[in-house]
């Protein structure tokens, strides 16, 4: 009976370990009601298979734990196919989000990823490991995330 347990466990912790999981940013935001202020947090989290799949999700919640397990279950219920060339992206593109500003150049192999913080989460949990980005327009990390994801989005592929 025991060694049935420890199969039961040793196989979730193998569907878990299949997705590339990254909490990009931990917010603390607070509502003031009649009963004082109601603190919650904000967490955004980037999955991806590093094969050409990534996602990401925001959850909140009144704790780190259940905020992060929100945005990780919407992070890979909406997954978006990332066209490769090899191990690098098909095409030059420029992306405006908002404020944010992406720019995500293909890169020769051995290149490796010269990308932002944001970017190069995103970037990584998609498998993508030759390409050079620059962040333009904001700092804020939440909206270069988006603007990415936009931009690996709207990627074409190239045969």
């Amino acid at each position: 009976m025991i060694s049935r347990n420890r199969n039961f466990y040793s196989n979730t912790a193998k569907e878990e370990s299949e997705f590339f999981e990254r909490v990009v940013q931990v917010n603390r935001v607070s509502k003031k009601t009649k009963g004082g202020d109601k603190r919650s947090l904000s967490v955004i989290v980037v999955v991806g298979d590093r094969k050409g799949k990534v996602g990401v999700g925001l959850g909140k919640a009144s704790d780190v734990q259940s905020a992060v397990k929100k945005a990780t279950a919407y992070a890979k219920k909406h997954l978006i196919d990332v066209p490769l060339k090899g191990k690098t992206i098909p095409h030059t593109i420029l992306i405006k989000s908002g404020a944010a500003k992406v720019l995500l150049k293909p890169a020769r192999e051995g290149t490796g990823v010269i990308a932002g913080g944001a970017v190069r989460v995103v970037v990584e949990a998609a498998g993508i490991h030759d390409i050079v980005s620059k962040i333009l327009g904001t700092k804020n990390k939440a909206s270069n995330v988006y603007a990415t994801l936009l931009a690996l989005g709207k990627l074409k592929k190239i045969i």
